[in-house]
């Protein structure tokens, strides 16, 4: 485990900022509360993992790409990154994604059918109903922080397909929970537009969902993850081998 520095800290905004920056404008022309208007989640969904694969690619070899607090802080329970350090992390990653959520209330305006800048909201499928919104992003937290473990911090793990890998499970849980709860998986991104737009949804809500949920998944998956890779029987990086 080794110390970051200032350039990590600097890749983190900058990766934060990115991410949501791509997400809440599009988020924000996709997705309408006016009646009639266009829907689709397709486009939001292949945006995440455009906007995610491109930032990996260029910033993990800084920073290790996290750009998510649920992330980084289940790696400090794997031992991947200092505590002071995620902390340092944790708190560039809400600026970034502030100042993102800011940026595209600055290119969209104050305009009322922008969705709320992309804030993420418990959707009416759930009926507003929070248990099954926390599920929903903790799922999808859970099986993103899975493939990061699985392919990225794990040092047996073939990293070539790292950073694709890990985008399309961001882009495959936004398709499947994105109707439902907006598709964070991400306490920074929620917490940026949330605050810029002022629409948090109830706070209570908000802290349960879209920070809880996450932090909880990715610290399960982590969990899960280090026992797998730990545990007798697992048949390691290499190829397949006769058994006698």
């Amino acid at each position: 485990m080794k110390d970051r520095g200032p350039a990590a800290y600097i890749a983190e905004f900058v990766g934060t900022f990115g991410l949501v920056l791509f997400i809440t404008v599009t988020a924000s022309l996709y997705v309408s509360d006016v009646p009639g208007a266009f829907i689709d989640f397709s486009v939001i969904g292949l945006v995440h993992v455009f906007a995610l694969f491109m930032l990996i690619q260029t910033l993990a070899v800084v920073s290790g790409a996290h750009f998510n607090p649920a992330v980084t802080i289940a790696l400090v329970a794997l031992r991947q990154i200092e505590r002071v350090d995620a902390a340092i992390y944790v708190v560039v990653q809400f600026a970034g994604a502030v100042a993102g959520a800011l940026v595209t209330r600055i290119l969209l305006g104050d305009a009322d059918d922008f969705n709320n800048f992309g804030a993420p909201a418990v959707g009416g499928r759930l009926d507003g109903d929070t248990f099954p919104g926390m599920l929903a992003e903790g799922l999808g937290t859970f099986f993103l922080m899975f493939v990061i473990v699985g392919v990225a911090a794990n040092p047996g793990a073939a990293k070539d397909w790292a950073a694709l890998s890990i985008a399309a499970a961001f882009g495959l849980a936004v398709f499947a929970f994105g109707p439902l709860t907006g598709g964070s998986f991400n306490p920074a991104r929620g917490f940026g537009p949330a605050l810029v737009s002022g629409e948090f949804g109830g706070a209570g809500q908000f802290l349960l969902v879209y920070v809880l949920a996450p932090v909880a998944g990715a610290l399960l998956a982590a969990l899960a993850c280090f026992y797998l890779y730990v545990a007798p029987g697992k048949r390691g990086a290499g190829g397949m081998e006769p058994v006698g």
